[in-house]
């Protein structure tokens, strides 16, 4: 073994380990990899970037840009509107609102697909006194099923498809993934919604309603000799935050103010709106001196009765008494759910850390992780992929913090064409370029291209929501891993390992081969990036059918079924992330269906591989 080699297995080995950790989020962690082969000679400094240009980096930000036209066009929810059933059984509308999804995530990406659905499937579980985790979690594996049948469904094809050029055999095409994909889709959504939405545990979602936590809100007066006159509304938020209280909102005379700025001056006979446990209501008072509002002018005790006390449940509102009339005529306070996306700017960081408050006019009341509520330490607690969050602010304060910060709403949706004609265009547009590109007329990258500037210029996209509209991390984790891919295959290291599975495991089978290579990547997929799996096992697959003498495309394809199929854990797929907190569920809980969705991929794969592509 070489030291180059040597060098580029450790470097592998860490990049691994560092996405298991996820200490680091999956772009950074590509980022520095390729800069640590770049400085140890495997990658040569003017060639570090090239994967930036790769086609297919630059197809996979196309087509999410194509895939965010026909959201806003209202194209995918007319075609929500019409495909999934009015009023049938629980398995029917699941079987249906799964094979939808799956038929949706061939042509977009499969998160925006998933994104579209989430709020039709809480609606399905209620309407079906469902829990809603055997909704979403049958919803977000059939979103990852369909994306493996066509070129542009999930970046994983679009990487094999890279490495096949490169390998001198020229590209897949638009359709050369649909009958391997097609069949293994078609078998693991047939199964999961007929049986084995069954299978998923029974947890309960963390929804408004479910957001008690023993929390209440609670009006409290600042009476002449309070600490808290002529303290900033931050200072105050301060000396609160040790009973476990926050403040939500101020009433000034005949003024409510939901979203207090953190600099205004506290004055005697103004009345807090608190957050607070019932056990630290004393400590809340008691720290600046407050009155409970109602309580007599010699301090008596009122009744125990929570709502005698001026307490009533968080998730209530804040509008909902005499005090909620407004008389600045100030805009409607709504309370909503927000989930993060595991990529979205949001992870990492707290309440505090964005001066939620302040800069955009929200209060955070709640954040559910894994089903379990807490409103302790809100503020500062970091924020992390798949939580719910419970907030409180306008309307369109919401909706921009949403789109900023990449959270997506749990409410549910009316399905609204934004203009005439649009969802018509947008399809159209669609059709031709997925034509152009299937027709081998122009490449995919082209093609999809083409299809952006045509949705710029009809104003089915906004100008200013091109960028926003892709998924940079991803972009990044491409960009950056396929040169260190490369590197795997110049140094060697893919010739060694793929001899390495022939000698010790396969021994010289062609078949077995192809098995142990479908299991590898999917095992990898379920514990890390499936477009880092993909760029690191094309190489090794290559490598393994050039040493049994047998046509690469069977061992590629599977990489492409095994790189789509993380079906395990939460962290395999950002589908399964996402529906972690809607869904109210534990690290543990997707291996039930998961593992069986997996041995029905094999299953199906490797004959219909072996026909296909034979060897």
């Amino acid at each position: 073994m070489t030291v180059d080699q040597l060098i580029i297995i450790a470097v592998l080995v860490a990049t691994m380990a560092m996405l298991l950790w996820g200490k680091w989020r999956h772009d950074l962690v590509a980022l520095a990899a390729l800069l640590v082969c770049v400085i140890t000679g495997l990658v040569p400094a003017d060639e570090a970037f090239t994967g930036f240009g790769h086609p297919a980096v630059v197809t996979v930000a196309c087509v999410l840009v194509l895939g965010y036209g026909l959201q806003k066009s209202g194209a995918v929810n007319i075609l929500a509107q019409r495909c999934l059933p009015a009023s049938q059984g629980p398995t029917i509308s699941i079987l249906a609102l799964v094979g939808l999804a799956a038929v949706l995530s061939g042509f977009m990406n499969n998160v925006g697909a998933l994104a579209l659905l989430m709020p039709v499937a809480l609606q399905l579980a209620a309407n079906q006194s469902l829990p809603p985790g055997r909704v979403l979690m049958p919803l977000a594996f059939g979103s990852i099923l369909g994306g493996m049948t066509t070129l542009i469904g999930t970046p994983p094809n679009l990487i094999v498809s890279g490495f096949r050029a490169e390998a001198g055999m020229g590209s897949f095409a638009m359709f050369d993934f649909t009958p391997v994909g097609l069949a293994v889709a078609a078998a693991g959504v047939v199964f999961v919604g007929l049986v084995g939405w069954r299978l998923v545990p029974v947890r309960q979602q963390a929804d408004a309603g479910s957001f008690d936590s023993a929390a209440y809100l609670s009006e409290v007066r600042i009476v002449e000799d309070s600490k808290a006159v002529g303290m900033s509304l931050r200072e105050a938020e301060r000396m609160l935050d040790e009973a476990d209280a926050q403040i939500v909102g101020l009433v000034r005379g005949e003024v409510r103010i939901p979203v207090p700025n953190a600099r205004r001056l506290l004055q005697a006979d103004d009345i807090l709106v608190i957050e607070v446990e019932p056990e630290s209501l004393a400590l809340a008072l008691s720290s600046l001196g407050l009155k409970l509002e109602g309580q007599g002018p010699d301090g008596e005790e009122l009744q125990d009765d929570k709502q005698q006390a001026g307490l009533r449940p968080a998730h209530q509102g804040l509008l909902d008494d005499e005090h909620s009339d407004n008389k600045s005529g100030s805009d409607e306070v709504v309370i909503q759910e927000l989930v993060v996306t595991p990529t979205g700017r949001l992870v990492g960081r707290s309440a505090t850390d964005i001066d939620l408050r302040s800069r955009y006019g929200i209060n955070l009341l709640a954040i559910s992780r894994e089903g379990r509520h807490s409103i302790k330490r809100l503020q500062s607690a970091p924020v992390q992929g798949g939580d719910v969050l419970l907030v409180q602010g306008t309307p369109e304060s919401l909706a921009g913090f949403a789109a900023e910060f990449g959270c997506l709403p749990l409410a549910a949706r009316d399905i609204r064409v934004p203009r005439e004609g649009q969802a018509l265009t947008a399809g159209l547009i669609m059709a031709v370029v997925v034509g152009l590109a299937a027709l081998g007329i122009l490449p995919a990258a082209i093609a999809f291209a083409a299809g952006v500037l045509a949705y710029v210029a009809l104003k089915l996209v906004p100008l200013r929501s091109v960028y926003s509209a892709i998924d940079w991390p991803v972009i990044m984790l491409l960009g950056a891993m396929l040169p260190v891919a490369d590197a795997l295959a110049s140094t060697g290291t893919a010739d060694m390992l793929a001899q390495l599975l022939l000698d010790k495991a396969a021994q010289g089978q062609a078949v077995i081969g192809l098995v142990l290579l479908l299991v590898v990547t999917m095992f990898l997929s379920d514990l890390m990036n499936n477009a880092a799996t993909a760029a690191v096992m094309c190489p090794i697959a290559i490598s393994t059918a050039g040493q049994l003498g047998v046509s690469a495309d069977a061992f590629l394809m599977a990489i492409a079924v095994g790189a789509s199929c993380a079906f395990l854990t939460p962290i395999g797929h950002q589908n399964n992330t996402l529906i972690l907190g809607p869904g109210g569920f534990r690290f543990g809980d997707y291996w039930r269906l998961g593992l069986v969705v997996e041995l029905i991929v094999i299953v199906v794969s490797v004959p219909v591989l072996l026909w296909v592509w034979p060897l």
